[in-house]
């Protein structure tokens, strides 16, 4: 049995959860997402409580078991939490401006890069620190896809450190080149 498949998912108060043969549809305050899930697996509802289960052994199945739980909670918190990723901009010069939809980045290039974030997500400036970029949105493989791609223009170098990471990720550092000495 799946670890994460057999796990329950509790239906939080103000969250409303529609299943319409394969088609799962989960409306909250934050707004809507929906799900069509494969044939092997099966949903069911009952009260405030979700169970996925599946029909057979096959490895194939299996793994549908898991990530159809995992995808129906993510589902379940975004609507009703939201998801957020936090990009840290570390280097001289480096910054970044965000007018609507899109994200203007100078990272040290000849140019700036121009970013459109998808529908979906939101992009905004930290009010706090100016060199924190705010990702956030109701569909948790939409905000995680908009901040790699973001990272993915700059990421961080392990000797100065300098790009764009992750809020609180590690980086590595490596030890430069010395000068070899005279004899």
């Amino acid at each position: 049995m799946s670890r994460i498949g057999k796990q329950i998912i509790e239906i939080p108060s103000g969250v409303e959860v529609t299943l319409e043969g394969r088609n799962i549809k989960v409306k909250g305050s934050k707004g809507e997402l929906s799900y069509e899930h494969e044939a092997p697996v099966s949903v069911i509802i009952e009260g405030n409580e979700i169970t996925v289960k599946r029909e057979d052994d096959m490895p194939h199945t299996r793994s549908l078991h898991g990530l159809t739980r995992a995808l129906i909670q993510n589902m379940v918190t975004g609507v009703s939490e939201g998801f957020t990723k936090r990009l840290e901009i570390i280097g001289v010069g480096y910054r970044a401006q965000v007018s609507g939809q899109k994200v203007t980045l100078n990272l040290g290039f000849s140019h700036p890069i121009d970013y459109m974030v998808p529908e979906g997500v939101k992009a905004e400036m930290d009010q706090e620190n100016k060199n924190i970029i705010v990702i956030s949105g109701i569909d948790k493989q939409k905000v995680g896809q908009a901040a790699a791609k973001i990272r993915g223009y700059r990421p961080p170098e392990p000797y100065k450190g300098k790009g764009i990471r992750y809020e609180g990720e590690y980086v590595p550092r490596k030890v430069g080149k010395t000068a070899a000495k005279g004899e």
